[in-house]
């Protein structure tokens, strides 16, 4: 055997070893603070245990992938996933669990440090990122979502409800916070399949108006208001927020709402953003901005490359703000905030009803979408279930009343109306 050869099975042996011993000091880690119900078996066919009874085997199949394990993230764990380098057999909440304890026990830093960079946001761009997301295709959302369709935090009192009494239950919550009154002119911007407007018009008796980018939620829910028979009580269109004022005018709204709408905005459009709802508000309406935020004072991307995957599989170009940056910006417009609510307990446990409801319709779910993007949306909707549960994220609903002359809002002097 030539030196060269030699050489480099020497080599080879000792990186294994090297990889070896990291892995199994990654379980002993694991271990030593309490362990994981997970078994890790290795390309060749070895069993690693992490120190409880299995509830979760995770195989990997791609040896290339072990130099990574050693040292995993969220993020990096996630992709292989997606991209069949590992393989689960499991409850996928717990597998997400799982994997956080394999990333805290790598010593990978938990929260990223990196200073964020802002995209600019064009109509063009936003569009793409809107059909990237919805254009998986009703079909697919219809699989895990309640019966209204409504994607974005459900509104739990007790924690007991269904996911339709709970997503019934924020729409009402909704509603009221914004006091509809009928008769009113109410605007939701990214209406999505029509839940809220249907819901406002047929509850409120208010003329709703919703705009969307997405056509696949555009053509059902103007098929959802024509089967309610409320075509001159509500109207759907394809608009950006952006010319939302050239095509409606100044003043053209009572009230407005944007529910997990937010997200897609971006740091660099929150003034054009602001500044067209306040423009579509008579003086003293009310606006209601319902959206994510990041737990960071900088807004930087949060837990162990769990931002990485969202903005790289799920919601391309996503820009989460801290919550002060948002009252800043809606102040800036003249809005006086009157009520911030966190809802980060009640996201936590919607995206967890709607990972499981996806679970039990994995074989309907791979028919639909394919393989890969069924893996996307199993890795995205545990995990960032967890990452509301853990704080790395929240969401708060902000109610402000447009004030452009002196004196007082609308608003009655407490609280007390919105939960009686």
């Amino acid at each position: 055997m030539s030196q060269s050869k030699l050489l480099s099975r020497m080599t080879n042996k000792i990186m294994s070893r090297a990889l070896n011993h990291g892995i199994h000091r990654l379980a002993e880690k694991v271990r030593a603070n309490g362990g994981q119900p997970l078994e890790l078996i290795l390309p060749d066919g070895s069993h690693l245990n992490f120190g409880q009874k299995p509830r979760v085997i995770m195989e990997i199949r791609d040896p290339n992938f072990l130099p990574e394990l050693t040292h995993p993230t969220l993020g990096s764990l996630g992709e292989a996933f997606v991209d069949g380098r590992i393989d689960i057999d499991g409850d996928i909440m717990t597998v997400i669990a799982s994997a956080e304890r394999l990333a805290e026990a790598g010593e990978s830093p938990m929260k990223s440090r990196i200073t964020p960079v802002w995209s600019n946001h064009t109509p063009d761009q936003d569009l793409a990122d809107i059909k990237h997301h919805y254009d998986v295709g009703n079909e697919f959302y219809r699989l895990w979502l309640d019966e209204r369709m409504v994607y974005s935090c459900a509104y739990f009192e007790t924690g007991k409800e269904t996911i339709d009494e709970a997503q019934q239950a924020k729409l009402d919550h909704i509603c009221r916070k914004l006091r509809l009154q009928p008769g009113e002119r109410f605007l939701d911007i990214g209406c999505g399949w029509g839940g809220l407007i249907l819901y406002a018009a047929q509850h409120y008796g208010v003329q709703a108006t919703g705009v969307t980018l997405s056509n696949n939620q555009f053509v059902l829910a103007k098929e959802r208001v024509r089967q309610a028979g409320l075509e001159r009580r509500i109207d759907v269109l394809l608009l950006d927020y952006r010319d939302a004022v050239s095509r409606f005018g100044e003043a053209s709204f009572d009230k407005v709402a944007s529910v997990g709408m937010f997200e897609h905005v971006g740091l660099n459009n929150f003034q054009a953003y602001f500044s067209a709802v306040r423009h579509l508000l008579r003086d003293r309406g009310l606006f209601l901005n319902h959206g994510f935020t990041s737990s960071d004072i900088e807004g930087r991307p949060m837990g162990s490359g769990v931002n990485d995957f969202i903005d790289k599989y799920v919601f391309p170009n996503n820009e989460l703000l801290h919550l002060h940056v948002v009252i800043r910006e809606m102040a800036a417009q003249r809005f006086e905030i009157y009520d911030v609510e966190s809802l980060r307990p009640h996201y936590a446990r919607t995206l967890a009803i709607w990972s499981r409801r996806l679970e039990t319709q994995l074989d309907s779910a791979r028919r639909l979408v394919g393989e890969k993007t069924l893996r996307i949306w199993r890795a995205y909707l545990a995990g960032v279930s967890l990452g509301f549960q853990q704080g790395w994220m929240n969401i708060y609903q902000v109610l402000a009343s447009r004030q452009e002359a002196d004196g007082p809002t609308e608003f009655p002097l407490t609280r007390r109306w919105m939960y009686t």
